[in-house]
């Protein structure tokens, strides 16, 4: 499956969520990841990203697509992170 994930989270959080995410997923800008990841990587990622997160405080979001079958990527100004998937 294709997936995105952005968090929102206090700043002395932000480098371990970026870490964990760097793991899985690809990073496209600040606080954005999107990639393939199997159903398993993504349920180990929600379980290591909750150990880090405070609930009452952080966001994380992510979308999820099994196909991109009507998905289109557009970047305006700097593409951050050039790759050819189209979400």
């Amino acid at each position: 499956m294709f997936v995105i994930l952005v968090y929102d989270v206090e700043e002395k959080r932000v480098a371990k969520i970026l870490k964990k995410c760097r793991e899985y997923l690809t990073w496209v800008q600040n606080s954005v990841f999107e990639g393939e990841i199997t159903e398993a990587n993504l349920k180990k990622l929600k379980m290591e990203l909750s150990r880090i997160i405070k609930k009452d405080a952080d966001s994380v979001i992510i979308y999820q697509f099994n196909s991109l079958k009507y998905s289109n990527r557009e970047v305006m100004g700097l593409d951050k992170n050039p790759q050819n998937i189209i979400i």
